[in-house]
Order: C-alpha cells, then structure tokens, then sequence
C-alpha cells in the first residue's frame, strides 16, 4: 500500500513509519513544515530507511496541503497533534486548531480521495479517571483537560465520518506508551535523564496515579495490525499492556534498573489541577486481539522491565541524552 503517516517526525511516528518501511510500505512522510528542513525523529533513522521515504512538509491545520499529500495513497495513519497536557491548559486554542480542525481536515480528504483505510490516533486519557478497570471501549468519555477533550472531539468526528459518509475508518486508542525519542514531557524520560544526569532528587507531578505502559514496539504492531487487517471498521480499539503500575513504583524501578539511589519529591508546578489529574489508568486490551491478533509482546511487569532497559539505554547514550534538559521542567 501508499500509504500516508501524519506526524511522521515525532516520538510514535517516527518508530512507526521506520516499521512500516521495513515492511516494504511506500510509505510518505508528512512532518510539520520549519525553516530547518528539520524532519524531526526522521532525520536519525538509518539512511536506507530514509532514502526510501517520500517526505512531505506541512502543517496539519491546512487542508489543501494536507490534501495534496494525500493524493495517489492508499491509506492514511493519523498521527499529528499537540499532545503536552500542562501545555494545553494556557494554550486550548491551538489544540483546537491542531487536534480538532487537523483532523477534520484529515477525514475531508480522506473521504475526497476514497481512501481504503484511515487509522485515527486517539488516547487514553479521554477515558479520564477509570471508574471501572480494565478500562474497554465502552468506557464514559471525561474530558479532565483541554488535552483531553480536543482528543474526545477528534475521535468523535473520525467515528461521525464512518456513520455518515461510510469512510473506513479505526479509531486506535493507546495506552501510554514510552520509549526512544520519547518527549521530555513524559514521565518516563523525565526520571531516566534526570538519573543520567547525576540528580539524586527527582522532581515529578503527582506520584500516586496509577499508568497502563505500553512499549512503542508494541504500539507500531497495533497499529499495523489495524492497518493491515480488514477488521475493526468503524470501531474503537485499545492498545495498551493490561498491566497497571503507580508513577511512585515507576521511578523506584528505573532507579533499581538503573542503580541509583534516589528520593522522588512532587513539585508543584508539575501537578495538574486536582480534577484535571487522571488518577487511575488500566487497559482492556481482548478487542485488539480478537479483531487484530495483536497483543503486548512487552506485557506484564517482566515485559514492563525489559522495555525500560532498552528506553534507559537509548536515553543514557551520551549523544542522545544531550538532546535533552533534565535541569528544567518542560511544560
């Protein structure tokens, strides 16, 4: 298949479209347009890999560029959006822009073109704080942030797509997923490289809420298990570990993988507002495996470790920790 990957340059993107071109996609690349010719995460896959790309710069909130790389693909994978939630609190509007309109603009070209497949990029933290677990697709929706809620109305409108204009559309909802080339936003790289970095008290939010890990690896085969599928059309499906751990537990794992010794203190410009904190998450993952055949090779509090030990050792090779700066907080 042609097929189109939007935020082909970030942190899941990036692994994704690699993955795709290994096996053997023709696979464009939209990554966002800057006056660098930077393509982001791109820029650091092996040069056959790159050599082997189609690469398009733009901006996901234009609709005749996002038209224009479309045309002539098969498929598209919709990854593009601001993603920061203590970032979304003093700047709705752009999520907006980006998550809701983006996506729009996704779907009218998608439909404009006759795509055979669209895969919508949701989360989970639109299901909020869990009042049951594991958390299915049935799920209420809580839109406990700005983040949140662009996300909850983006979903909706790739669902709306399928109802009223038949697109084929899935709707993927990842758990958290971690790994190389994660943003320093993340809790998992803000531990591993403040620990690189010789700092002994880690400053994080809120230690107490509870997260479903889900390795990257394991997030690309979800979605080129939907791609790829004939199955899932019109419906939301999770890909998260079904393994639940506290972000407490998190660090004092890093730190044993990593064999330091540390104090873990909250501050408070990391806390999120007490009814904006997503306090409990824990995926139902049995829908990707009976309609996709996936599941977590990286699942489990084993698998959990293995994924850690390879994020650590990728962020504590010195060329890629400096990317990074562990001294300050990035909102």
């Amino acid at each position: 298949m042609k097929v189109l990957v939007t935020g082909a340059g970030g942190f899941i993107g990036s692994h994704l479209t690699e993955a795709l071109v290994e096996r053997n996609h023709d696979v464009r690349a939209f990554v966002f347009y800057n006056s660098l010719n930077s393509w982001g995460w791109l820029d650091d896959l092996p040069k056959d890999i790159r050599g082997r790309l189609d690469v398009f710069a733009g901006d996901i909130r234009d609709p005749h560029g996002v038209h224009t790389a479309m045309q002539g693909c098969d498929a598209v994978l919709h990854l593009a959006a601001l993603i920061g939630i203590p970032y979304s609190y003093h700047s709705p509007d752009t999520y907006i822009d980006t998550n809701i309109k983006g996506t729009v603009n996704v779907l009218q070209a998608a439909r404009a073109l006759g795509l055979k497949r669209v895969i919508h990029t949701s989360t989970s933290e639109v299901y909020g704080t869990a009042r049951s677990v594991p958390i299915d697709e049935d799920h209420v929706l809580q839109g406990q942030s700005p983040y949140s809620a662009t996300k909850i109305g983006a979903d909706q409108l790739a669902l709306s797509f399928h109802k009223s204009f038949g697109l084929p559309v899935v709707v993927v909802r990842p758990f958290n997923t971690y790994g190389p080339r994660q943003s320093a936003r993340a809790v998992i790289p803000a531990i591993v490289t403040q620990i690189a970095t010789g700092q002994r008290k880690i400053r994080l939010g809120a230690i107490s809420p509870t997260r479903d890990f889900s390795y990257v690896l394991d997030t690309v085969a979800g979605f080129i298990a939907a791609l790829e599928s004939q199955a899932g059309t019109g419906e939301v499906v999770n890909l998260g570990s079904n393994h639940e751990i506290s972000i407490r537990d998190t660090a004092s794992l890093i730190a044993e993988i990593m064999r330091a010794h540390v104090d873990v203190e909250s501050e408070d410009e990391r806390i999120r507002p007490a009814a904006s904190e997503v306090e409990r998450l824990c995926a139902d993952n049995r829908k990707a495996k009976k309609l996709f055949g996936w599941e977590p090779a990286y699942g489990g509090l084993e698998g959990f470790k293995r994924g850690l030990e390879e994020t650590i050792m990728w962020f504590t090779d010195p060329a890629n920790l400096a990317r990074y700066k562990a001294d300050l907080y990035n909102v």
